[in-house]
């Protein structure tokens, strides 16, 4: 079973500083059935207890600190300790994604608010401290907000890359060869192509290369190049190349009807009149 990190209130477990959850339904009940969570709250594993007092980030001495904002009390090196330690357990979890609280001090990837501490306007280009060393401890991780995969193209493109890094894994984390290695770049062939042409290319060129490097040299660069090719938006047009290129491989096995019926199927796509599940 894929294991996926989340933040613990997405799941509904009462973490909020108010005591409360917020459940998203989508990855309860969609999505869960088909993953296994773990469950992370920086918070309350940290010791701060529920409910208990806001915390935000504020700008100060040069830095962003995570600060209780009504008495002002300073956790930022408590978060940061605490996060360092849970960091190290996390990576023997195995695993394949992660899935953060949007706007959270703690959690949120993204447009977080951060004062400026002179009681102006927050600036809404923070990141929650577990989020900022989750990433930094974790680079190839794919890592989303709940907010965003409320998009289906961000959604879509985040269960890719889940599934994709978990091959990844399955793939080098045993004894393996220059032929596995390249049987699994053929086997991604169509979808790293909807990505991006240039850098499938690139990947290519590097398994070209594979006898000639050291093989922890290659396996670094590979999936550092696979990883952030599947990040790049996969847009309707590349969709659309890959689909007419695979449907070429198919003139020989299906009869002029069933290829004129699919040529149609993804003219529509191509016009957005249907989605690619289509």
């Amino acid at each position: 079973m894929i294991r996926i990190g989340i933040s613990a209130c997405l799941l509904g477990q009462e973490v909020r500083f108010d005591g409360g959850h917020k459940r998203d339904r989508f990855l309860t009940d969609i999505l869960g059935p088909h993953v296994e969570w773990v469950p992370v709250c920086p918070e309350v594993e940290m010791g701060l207890g529920t409910p208990r007092e806001t915390l935000r980030l504020v700008r100060a001495g040069g830095g962003v600190r995570m600060i209780t904002t009504r008495t002002s009390v300073d956790h930022t090196e408590g978060m940061t300790s605490w996060a360092h330690r849970r960091l190290e357990e996390l990576a023997g979890e195995d695993l394949s994604g992660y899935v953060l609280k949007k706007d959270s001090p703690s959690c949120g990837m993204e447009r977080v608010k951060v004062y400026d501490g002179q009681g102006g306007m927050p600036a809404k280009n923070g990141r929650g401290m577990f989020a900022a060393a989750l990433l930094t401890r974790f680079p190839l991780l794919p890592v989303e907000e709940e907010g965003r995969l409320g998009d289906a193209r961000l959604r879509e493109n985040f269960i890719e890359r889940v599934f994709a890094f978990r091959r990844l894994k399955n793939l080098f984390g045993q004894r393996w060869s220059v032929g596995a290695l390249v049987a699994c770049h053929t086997a991604h062939k169509m979808a790293l192509l909807s990505h991006s042409t240039t850098a499938y290319q690139e990947l290519g060129r590097l398994v070209a290369r594979a006898r000639e490097l050291p093989r922890a040299a290659l396996r670094r660069e590979y999936e550092a190049a696979f990883m952030r090719t599947l990040a790049l938006p996969a847009t309707t047009r590349r969709h659309t190349n890959v689909l007419t290129h695979m449907a070429g491989h198919l003139k020989k096995l299906v009869d002029p009807a069933s290829r004129q019926e699919l040529a149609g199927c993804i003219t529509e796509y191509r016009r957005e009149l249907v989605p690619l599940v289509v």
